[in-house]
């Protein structure tokens, strides 16, 4: 008897920690507003401002994971100057991504904008090379 409530008990306990997991996910555009409200100290005209940015950057993503994804269900793998020009255009959307956020932000507020995502970019980088070692 002890050993099937304990098993219950793991099992229960097992479940709840998966779908916690499950929910700690992909950063919203509410989530990532909120934090950047608090580390830039925005004001609520700026989170105005960016909220429609991180929205269509986020809806920009979700379409350039779904492209990715369609093409590597169907088996192909693009050419050398596709991944280039498909790079170029990433490039090109975060520079102006970035142009925008300038407009908006303070000087400072944009230099800590700046240090965060080279921060995060670091991370990144560092889990990339993890994953290939």
């Amino acid at each position: 008897m002890k050993n099937i409530v304990t098993i219950l008990v793991l099992v229960i306990a097992f479940t709840f920690t998966a779908q916690a997991q499950k929910k700690g996910g992909k950063p919203s555009t509410e989530k990532m507003l909120k934090k950047m409200t608090i580390d830039l100290n925005l004001t609520a005209d700026q989170q105005n401002e960016i909220k429609p940015l991180l929205e269509e950057q986020m809806a920009d993503r979700q379409a350039s994971m779904e492209k990715r994804k369609a093409l590597q269900d169907s088996g192909e793998k693009p050419s050398k100057e596709e991944r280039q020009q498909l790079n170029a255009e990433r490039k090109e959307k975060a520079a102006a991504f970035n142009t925008k956020m300038e407009s908006i932000l303070d000087k400072e507020q944009f230099a800590k904008f700046e240090a965060m995502a080279n921060e995060k970019k670091g991370n990144t980088e560092k889990k990339g090379k993890k994953k290939k070692n």
